[in-house]
């Protein structure tokens, strides 16, 4: 029975990863694209303009610059390039004067992370001096074939084209943070679905299957609130971007309202599967959350477009007005708890739609 109930659940677990994995590759797919672009024009401009047989850093550094985020700050990149050239720098200049060895990788290792922390307080510019001195040190003798300045000076080509890349195709600073808003509420309205469907059936496992969707949706909770953390800081110091300031801020607070939505439904899924397990069926119960899972879906449909949420509020303000603890008194404790937890996850869905915690709390009805 056990084997059979993991089953069930890894078949509503997978499709939620499945969504996940390729919005994640959506994402990335271009960043990717452009990043090996770049490797491959630094590769070019070392060994094809400069005359470096075996270019090594130059693509090495392009790629370590920009990788596969599509949150590119310049001065994280910068901040990498120079973690890059300096780290290459400091390897040759203490492999000419040391060797190789052991004893070597120890002291540049020392040298470059210590000369790093003096100079920024980044952790990227600290770790990035310390491995590529340590390639440096580490490099067989068959690979040194440009001269010490040769393998500085690709890894500073990388570099510079990275840093061009990421200042000409800056991208839109909102397009990402929409999207993973959109993701999150989406599965938030697809776990509610679910739970709706074993409160109507009386089947406790389409519960837990449920509750499994809520859990899982925490990488996507995680990658919402750090792009969104990351879209603020550059709309902050980018003069370019200030139109976008205002709808940044409104995301930040739909990423804060959405994680304490999901955590709010989480209980609500615990909750239901034990009054499912101990009373059966609340088709009127299902009936109100499916109607909340349709705000969401709508509200989702209106954050990737950037529109207004207008037929999401419309259909959550409706639901407010049903929330009534008392009316559900003879139906048990079990089912007024509920409808209780569910009038604050509606009121953090309300505030999704812009209104204000006031103005979503007044929605809900005496009782």
């Amino acid at each position: 029975m056990s084997g059979r109930l993991d089953v069930r659940r890894w078949r509503v677990v997978l499709p939620l990863r499945a969504r996940q994995g390729g919005r994640r590759v959506q994402d990335a797919f271009l960043p990717i694209l452009t990043a090996a672009i770049a490797a491959g024009l630094a590769y070019y401009v070392s060994r094809d303009v400069l005359g470096h047989e075996v270019p090594l850093f130059a693509p090495i550094a392009a790629w370590v610059c920009l990788g596969f985020s599509p949150d590119r700050q310049l001065r994280r990149v910068a901040e990498l390039g120079a973690g890059v050239t300096i780290g290459v720098g400091l390897g040759e200049v203490l492999v000419s004067l040391l060797g190789a060895g052991p004893v070597q990788v120890t002291v540049v290792l020392l040298v470059s992370a210590t000369l790093a922390r003096f100079l920024d307080g980044g952790q990227l510019f600290t770790m990035q001096a310390g491995v590529q001195s340590v390639v440096i040190v580490a490099m067989p003798a068959t690979m040194i074939t440009d001269g010490a300045v040769g393998r500085w000076s690709d890894a500073l080509v990388g570099a510079a084209i990275a840093l061009l890349v990421a200042a000409l195709l800056p991208g839109d600073v909102t397009r990402r943070p929409r999207r993973l808003s959109s993701g999150v509420v989406g599965e938030l309205a697809t776990s509610l679905g679910t739970l709706a469907e074993g409160l109507r059936t009386g089947d406790p496992q389409m519960a837990e299957n449920a509750l499994a969707q809520l859990r899982g949706s925490q990488g996507s909770l995680d990658s919402l609130v750090t792009t969104v953390r990351s879209a603020q800081e550059i709309v902050a110091v980018n003069p370019a971007m200030r139109r976008s300031r205002g709808t940044i801020a409104e995301l930040a607070r739909v990423s804060t309202l959405a994680d304490r939505a999901v955590r709010n439904a989480r209980v609500i899924a615990r909750r239901c599967v034990g009054a499912i397990e101990e009373e059966g069926s609340s088709p009127e119960i299902a009936d109100e959350i499916d109607t909340i899972a349709d705000g969401l879906r709508s509200l989702s449909g209106a954050l990737a477009g950037g529109n207004p949420a207008h037929h999401a509020r419309a259909t959550l303000v409706r639901v407010s007005a049903q929330l009534v603890p008392v009316e559900h008194a003879e139906e048990g404790w079990r089912q007024q708890t509920l409808v209780s937890l569910m009038r604050s996850l509606v009121v953090d869905s309300l505030q999704m739609t812009g209104m204000s915690s006031r103005e979503a709390t007044g929605q809900l009805a005496d009782g």
